[in-house]
């Protein structure tokens, strides 16, 4: 009898030892790397923090997000190769930084968005316009799009010696460019020089004189501290509203059941506007601290904008031939925005 009770034990002590590791990885969450070229304090990352703590909440642990700020893991203009290859479980790079591979994501850089209201843009870009790129990006990339794209904010033009008191300011300088064939032409329609570095490089640029102007938004001029760097002056045209497209590895959504899919995506969904509205009141105090360290802003007058806009539009169909923007897509841009 004691023999019998002994091998029993035995033979219930091995299975638990076999089996406690498979119970252990059971328990253990899912790991979300998210990589961000921009500090900790821009409203992106901020988006993005804040989602994490949510989604740890409300997947009961299950699913446990992680921000990887300024760079460390991957620059905007090359975390979509790393998306793509599994490397990285999420990212949200702008749209702008995206054209090599969808070219309407170009589709902002239109003269019908230059120097009007947020509302316009997120006509097209919540609408079919962008529906349509958001189609291609997770077919390119093996990916699928969170939901609604985060606001950076308008993209204006910042110098360090040039005074940026008029749009003509621009004209022979040698202006950077975060990325993008319509950006370039922007540039050139200016009668700027362009310039491609990466965000992180910028100070280092901009202090060594690499380049004199570059586009950026207040945000993400405060974030870097460039008036460190010596920016001294901002011609604030809102040329554009800069927006990141949040994206998630098919790779990493393949661990995932249907159930915790789609939880993360109503997650989104639900916490998308607050995100925009920080983001708006991130630039708006953001503008106020670049004032305080010495940048001038010029804010062009209604008939600027307007006058600006107009010769743009004289020029739109060498925009839509260099940016390879598809007739579809600027047809629905057209008729998303009236």
């Amino acid at each position: 009898m004691s023999q019998r009770f002994s091998r029993r034990a035995f033979v219930g002590a091995a299975t638990a030892t076999l089996v406690s590791p498979a119970i252990l990885r059971a328990a253990e969450p899912i790991k979300i790397r998210c990589s961000l070229d921009t500090a900790p304090s821009h409203p992106r990352n901020v988006a993005m923090v804040d989602y994490f703590e949510k989604l740890g909440k409300a997947s009961n642990g299950e699913i446990q997000g992680e921000v990887f700020h300024s760079g460390q893991l991957f620059a905007d203009l090359n975390v979509s190769k790393a998306l793509l290859q599994g490397q990285v479980e999420m990212a949200a790079p702008g749209a702008w930084t995206l054209t090599g591979l969808v070219p309407d994501c170009d589709m902002v850089q239109l003269p019908y968005f230059y120097g009007v209201p947020t509302e316009i843009t997120h006509k097209a870009t919540d609408g079919k316009p962008g529906q349509r790129i958001n189609q291609e990006l997770e077919a390119k990339l093996k990916s699928q799009v969170l939901g609604p794209w985060i606001d950076l904010g308008f993209q204006n033009w910042y110098s360090t010696k040039t005074p940026l008191d008029k749009f003509s300011a621009l004209k022979g300088l040698k202006i950077r460019s975060p990325g993008g064939s319509a950006i370039s032409w922007r540039i050139k329609f200016a009668g700027g020089i362009a310039n491609t570095t990466a965000w992180p490089n910028v100070p280092l640029a901009l202090s060594q004189g690499t380049f004199d102007a570059f586009v950026s938004t207040d945000e993400s001029c405060n974030s870097a501290k460039l008036w460190e760097a010596g920016v001294k002056h901002c011609y604030a045209d809102h040329q554009f509203m800069s927006q990141y497209v949040p994206m998630m590895s098919r790779i990493f959504t393949a661990k995932l059941t249907p159930a915790q899919t789609k939880m993360m995506l109503d997650l989104w969904q639900a916490n998308i506007a607050d995100y925009r509205k920080g983001s708006a009141t991130s630039q708006a105090n953001a503008r106020g601290i670049l004032e305080k360290n010495g940048v001038k802003f010029h804010d062009p007058s209604a008939e600027e904008s307007a006058a600006t806009r107009k010769a743009m539009m004289a020029d739109i169909q060498t925009l839509i031939k260099d940016a390879k923007l598809s007739p579809e897509v600027v047809s629905l841009v057209k008729d998303a925005v009236g």
